[in-house]
């Protein structure tokens, strides 16, 4: 049946495991605050801790699986690393999911949907 769609094609396995382990890192409300505050900028372990409310070492951790993920990239200055977002689709995603959690909030307040902004 979905053969017959002539726009039809299904991603390969790697393009579906990268994706799922992409939004398994991003099922923790910590890592999502970081991505969050990465998107306005770059910026450091200690800022990033305190923005989050959690430890330096908890967020240095965070950003690890991040990074290898390929969602944040780090640049080194002298004895600091300074992190920041990988790329505009790491916005698009979080941009997406936020505004897909603002929208199961607004239908349970019986609350009219909004319009999709552009990210």
């Amino acid at each position: 049946m979905h053969s017959q769609l002539p726009d039809f094609a299904m991603p390969n396995d790697e393009q579906v495991h990268l994706a799922a382990e992409s939004f398994r890192l991003l099922a923790d409300p910590t890592r999502m605050k970081i991505l969050w505050a990465l998107l306005q900028g770059e910026s450091s372990v200690a800022c990033l801790a305190e923005l989050v409310g959690a430890t330096p070492t908890a967020v240095s951790q965070h950003l690890a699986k991040l990074r290898l993920a390929g969602l944040v990239r780090g640049r080194r200055e002298a004895n600091f690393v300074f992190y920041s977002a990988a790329d505009v689709h790491v916005r698009q995603l979080l941009a997406a999911a936020l505004f897909h959690a603002g929208e199961v909030e607004r239908a349970e307040a019986g609350e009219p949907a909004r319009s999709r902004p552009t990210p």
